[in-house]
């Protein structure tokens, strides 16, 4: 191994050019000022990201390292000491390093017969500057090494229920962990529960959105749901026929009494889940809309009834279902993650299509854990393919064996959740830039998401619910002795939950996100281009040498050009947060939907302002009513959406519904994209706000957007025009 290195010595002083290299021979030697440090050959070694500091990288030496043979660098222990150092001795066993005046560098390298120096113009020395790879790869070398100087600070104060998974995995990572919290900042910031677990965060990342636990409530993912199935009924075929309860509770009545009176043979069954419940409580099955339970005491109950998917794959005529993990790594761009691996939880009863009997054996017909785990039936198993909880692979390979073809079901998987990501992300937006406007300072945000579905007996794969906080736990309740309960570890739910967790802080490793925003901002981001996951092998950090390969797999954008025309409403909700003037609100008023439909030029002879305004009273009064726990007057992102839809339906009668909306959206993004002209212009756009540059062409903001004069005087022009716009009794008919 002695012939495989050489001995170099090299001594910089008031370099000017940084990263120069010649090839020159016979230079006199004058040695000043030494640090050894030991290199094998491999790859180039980045020495210092500081300008007078040197970076061993030139093609001279890695080719004679290549023939010298591989091995991996070594850093010594006083690595850190190097990186600040102007003067720098290099030794390799078996070769010589000189130096000659304080512009000049050399690198002797025995057995090759070259001097290779580096020298300045002012020297007349023959200049060779690097290659731009060389260059990059020189500075990618320095955030390793910064990375390796101040590890990854995590504040875990906030866990809760994940705490243990999320230890180990920092302990794997070897991060900093800050179980009580810090009062410097910290990195990442992991809350068990929302966004909100911690106000006053100002600057890293937390692994929860703002809102989403409100927008993935039952009720609010389906109206969701249900208005991308407006738009595109064929793409979102996966999600069940559901009802609103109790405003949809006469219309559901309605419609199975049709079914029922036209085939008396057919006898459905649904399912009802409470708006905000988890872990299977409170849910139920009927047959007959009369066994609906509406109140709670004395108020109307929130829920859900969906149609019950009555012919499910069975294994081992057990019923089960798919916890699959989805990380939502950022909304601008839009990036999401599926995990390789997830949970299959299992029902503790065989079988039987639902019937008046069974409805109500719980055991049977929900697969939630938390429900089945109290059944004396129940499996606590130490393999990941037997028992009551398995792993995904494990039901997968299974499916293979019998001539399933995995692929395409596995494929039909990553659909579902790209579809459904994109039916929330608008919404999304919304929340996100009440609670961290443009320009405040505040946190970037990220969060796992716990996707539940169904396979049913034809392999087609359908949505039951995404959950804003999966349970992370890593150790299941286990009944020791009659009545005495025990914590007691689960090695399939850590083989999966730990590898979940830990891959995703490395994806939002702070200095693999600050290399990918950076090369995003400075190519854009086109429509179809895959982001390269930042962790591949040679992006990985010293520490994480020992990691095994990442077990989340990039679907968006990688799969852009298959799902990207489904983002219609997102384009809508650019414009609704546009037009919201004021920073941190979250609704609409009258006159800023005025000044929606002036600038955008929707009005006309046949569609006056007064009809304008009608529109506006009657979609928000309506939507208000079904809004239980609405803080804030004016029009949301719902009822905006469905009255874009009626002015694309007006506007363009003889279009299906997607083409309608798809050309008000370009009539009205080619209208903002004009520059204003006139005052009335100016006045109309000083209560908006510029479109997400992902969503449409940039446009220049106008000077007075800022001042404060035109929202005190909108706000005003709000409170009057509510005043003013009270009918006794609303127009139905506003075409006239």
């Amino acid at each position: 191994m002695s012939e495989h290195y050489v001995k170099v010595k090299i001594h910089v002083e008031q370099m000017k050019s940084f990263g120069e290299d010649a090839e020159k021979q016979g230079v006199d030697a004058e040695e000043e000022e030494e640090e050894q440090v030991a290199v094998s050959s491999s790859p180039p070694a980045s020495v210092s990201p500081d300008p007078p500091s040197i970076t061993i990288a030139g093609r001279d030496v890695s080719n004679t390292f290549k023939h010298r043979g591989k091995s991996r660098i070594k850093m010594g222990k006083d690595d850190k000491n190097i990186c600040g150092k102007h003067s720098l001795d290099v030794s390799l066993h078996g070769g010589r390093n000189v130096n000659k005046l304080g512009h000049e560098r050399t690198l002797h390298i025995k057995g090759t017969g070259k001097i290779l120096q580096g020298k300045n113009n002012e020297n007349n020395g023959v200049s060779m500057r690097p290659s731009k790879n060389i260059q990059e790869a020189r500075r990618e070398d320095g955030f390793k090494l910064a990375r390796k100087r101040r590890p990854v600070t995590v504040d875990t104060s906030k866990a809760k229920t994940s705490l243990e998974a999320l230890k180990l995995s920092i302990r794997q990572l070897k991060w900093k962990e800050f179980p009580l919290g810090r009062r410097a900042p910290c990195d990442i910031y992991w809350h068990g529960v929302s966004f909100h677990d911690n106000e006053n965060i100002v600057s890293g990342q937390v692994n929860k959105f703002p809102g989403m636990i409100e927008m993935l409530r039952k009720i609010n993912l389906s109206r969701a749901v249900r208005t991308m199935q407006e738009l595109f009924p064929e793409e979102y075929d996966f999600y069940p026929r559901s009802w609103i309860l109790p405003e949809e509770c006469q219309q559901f009545s309605t419609q199975i009494r049709m079914v029922k009176e036209n085939d008396a043979s057919v006898n459905p069954t649904f399912i009802v889940k409470p708006d905000g419940g988890s872990q299977g409580d409170g849910i139920y099955l009927i047959r007959d809309p009369s066994d609906l339970k509406l109140m709670v005491g004395s108020q109307a109950k929130q829920a859900v009834v969906q149609e019950y998917i009555q012919r499910p794959l069975l294994i081992d005529k057990l019923k089960f279902d798919i916890r699959l993990y989805v990380l939502l790594k950022s909304l601008e761009p839009l990036e999401i993650y599926i995990a390789k691996e997830g949970l299959t939880r299992f029902c503790t009863e065989p079988y039987q299509e639902p019937s008046q009997k069974n409805l109500s054996h719980v055991f049977m017909h929900l697969t939630n854990y938390s429900l089945n785990v109290h059944s004396g039936n129940f499996v606590h198993s130490s393999s990941q393919s037997t028992g009551s909880k398995r792993s995904l692979s494990s039901v997968l390979y299974r499916l293979a064996a019998k001539g399933v073809d995995i692929k395409k079901v596995w494929s039909d998987i990553i659909a579902l959740v790209i579809k459904t990501t994109i039916a929330v992300v608008p919404e999304l937006r919304v929340y996100y830039q009440a609670e961290i406007p443009p320009g405040k300072p505040g946190p970037t945000c990220f969060q796992i998401l716990g996707f539940d579905i169904l396979l049913m007996k034809n392999l087609k794969p359908v949505l039951l619910e995404v959950n804003s906080n999966p349970s992370m736990r890593i150790e299941h309740e286990q009944e020791m002795a009659p009545g005495v309960f025990e914590y007691v570890p689960s090695p399939v739910d850590e083989e999966v939950k730990v590898g979940v967790i830990r891959d995703t802080l490395r994806l939002m490793d702070p200095g693999h996100k600050r290399t990918s925003i950076s090369n995003l901002r400075a190519g854009g981001l086109d429509h179809g281009e895959e982001i390269p996951m930042e962790a591949e092998p040679q992006d990985r950090s010293p520490d994480e040498g020992a990691l095994p390969s990442l077990c989340l797999k990039q679907v968006y954008p990688k799969y852009t050009k298959q799902f990207n025309y489904l983002r219609l409403v997102e384009r809508i909700a650019a414009l609704f947060i546009r037009f919201l003037g004021v920073k941190g609100n979250m609704r609409l008023g009258p006159t800023a939907f005025r000044t929606f439909i002036r600038t955008c030029k929707l009005s006309n002879s046949n569609f006056s302002m007064a009809s304008v305004d009608i529109l506006y009273i009657d979609i928000t009064r309506r939507w208000s009513g079904t809004m239980a726990d609405s803080r804030e007057a004016g029009m949301g992102l719902q009822a905006f959406v469905e009255a874009f839809f009626y002015l694309a339906g007006r506007r363009f009668k003889s279009q299906p519904l997607r083409e309608q909306v798809a050309s008000l959206l370009e009539l009205c993004e080619a209208q903002l994209e004009t520059p204003p002209l006139g005052g009335e212009e100016r006045r109309s756009v000083s209560c908006s706000r510029a479109l997400p540059r992902s969503i449409r062409t940039q446009t220049l903001p106008h000077p007075q957007l800022s001042s404060p004069g035109p929202l005190r005087r909108a706000a005003s022009q709000d409170y009057r025009l509510h005043q003013r716009l009270k009918p006794r009794s609303l127009r139905a008919n506003l075409e006239n």
